[in-house]
């Protein structure tokens, strides 16, 4: 069982560098459209990824578009996407389909595999076509992800086991990474090492899983993967919120990393200086979020190394005479620590309670908002090209286009869930008005985002 543990361990290791293909991180000005289907449309990885750099460049402005619908195989993508990606006008987007392609019910029937085969088959036709449609637009850079997996394997259910789908989902992942390759696009996989942390863990508890509720979409801590996994991709692992070492007696600086100290004084028993970094640490959310979702954000620190590659600010303070210390940030002590734990480094990071860390997490709330208000207007999208375009009702929000939901609502579950919202989403009014609350929220994010200057003060504890 031992060998067993430390394969699986090493496996993991390998695939996680494997899956860091690297494509270049976003820089000011990007427009990224993250195109895709439920996972994509009701998930937070998008949003995890984009307070990542809120955060760590604030100073650098990027806007990323949710683009993506429930249940959207990749035919559905390819109807919509002059509507609805490049209407956004990205100069990045990223494209990841499949789940829904390789079938759910269907590997019930008799005739499973030849029918599954065709509609594969069928796929990667549409697909071909969505690749001439982006191979004219030069203008902007495709990143492929591939999706997170179909868990055939967890024991959390004996429910929503679909025989051969994981397989069949597999071979659109080797197409999609061969496709990528051909065309020069970027891609980042998520299939693989997302894989792999279930099967590590499911060594341990055989109930484990990313994606715990359906098999299928993985909760907040497997989007914090995906984030993550992303994130690694673009090579941002290992730089540092920030890093600062002191030393005690001399009162000098050793070392400064994307922070600036100044005004170093010192006492018998303390120090003290002035401290402003070049980014926020990344604020971690402890609630459950998204409908369904019964997973934080926080839990993926159990299965990938985020605080550790991601989210360091490091205080260093050397030369300080054996005891123990308080540590204050504007005259409020944020914890105590030894000479000696002071000296190998404490992570701010990890402190909710500190001032930098108290402005990041007004950022993860206003992203929030953000994204809650997205999720409308995704819902509003679905219901148009899900169900209306096949009414013939397409972009048409008469009463008789409500009349119609009405009328089907009543017996289809996914038209009665989006009902509610596209009774008020139907008016262009609200939607303008939902656009303009995200634009302010954006723009306040960006105006509070910037790094404040803190006095760093450690004493002796009396």
């Amino acid at each position: 069982m031992m060998k067993k543990v430390f394969l699986t361990v090493l496996s993991l290791g390998i695939l996680l560098h494997a899956s860091a293909q690297k494509i270049a991180p976003f820089k000011a000005g990007d427009r990224i459209a993250f195109v895709g289907n439920s996972i994509t449309d009701g998930g937070h990885y998008h949003s995890y990824i984009w307070l990542y750099y809120m955060t760590h460049f604030p100073n650098a402005r990027i806007t990323c578009f949710n683009a993506g619908i429930g249940g959207d195989a990749i035919n559905q993508i390819y109807d919509r996407f002059d509507d609805d990606v490049f209407t956004k006008k990205p100069n990045i987007l990223t494209l990841t389909w499949g789940m829904n392609d390789s079938g759910y019910f269907e590997w019930y029937r008799a005739d499973a595999q030849d029918f599954m085969d065709k509609r594969i088959q069928g796929s990667y036709k549409y697909y071909g076509m969505l690749e001439e449609k982006l191979n004219q637009r030069p203008d902007i850079k495709k990143i492929f992800i591939l999706g997170s997996p179909y868990d055939i394997t967890s024991k959390f259910t004996t429910k929503n086991i679909y025989p051969k789908k994981d397989v069949a989902f597999s071979k659109i992942i080797d197409f999609q990474q061969e496709a990528a390759k051909k065309n020069g696009y970027g891609y980042v996989d998520f299939y693989h090492p997302m894989a792999a942390i279930n099967a590590r863990e499911q060594v341990k508890d055989s109930t484990f899983s990313l994606t715990p509720n359906d098999r299928i979409h993985p909760d907040n801590d497997g989007h914090l993967v995906m984030a993550y996994l992303f994130l690694k991709a673009q090579d941002l692992e290992n730089k540092p919120v920030a890093e600062v070492d002191v030393n005690a007696q001399s009162k000098k600086v050793l070392k400064t990393v994307n922070c600036r100290i100044t005004n170093i004084t010192a006492g018998a028993d303390s120090l003290s200086f002035m401290y402003l970094a070049n980014s926020l640490p990344y604020p971690l959310d402890t609630i459950p979020r998204g409908w369904g979702n019964r997973k934080k954000q926080a839990d993926a620190l159990k299965v990938v190394p985020f605080t550790k590659e991601f989210n360091q600010e490091t205080l260093r303070v050397k030369a300080l005479k054996a005891g123990d210390y308080k540590v204050l940030i504007d005259g409020e002590q944020i914890g105590h620590w030894s000479a000696q734990q002071l000296a190998d480094g404490i992570n701010m990071a990890e402190i909710t309670t500190t001032p930098q860390y108290q402005q990041a997490i007004q950022i993860r709330e206003l992203n929030e908002e953000r994204w809650d208000i997205e999720r409308r207007t995704r819902m509003y999208v679905w219901m148009h090209y899900d169900f209306l375009k096949g009414k013939g009702l397409l972009h048409n929000d008469s009463n008789n286009a409500m009349d119609t939901v009405k009328k089907y609502a009543v017996k289809d579950v996914f038209v009665n869930g989006n009902k509610d919202n596209y009774t008020r989403a139907r008016y262009k009014s609200l939607r303008d008005a939902w656009q303009k609350e995200m634009d302010v929220l954006v723009n306040q994010i960006y105006a509070i985002n910037k790094p404040q200057n803190h006095r760093i003060t450690i004493v002796a504890s009396k």
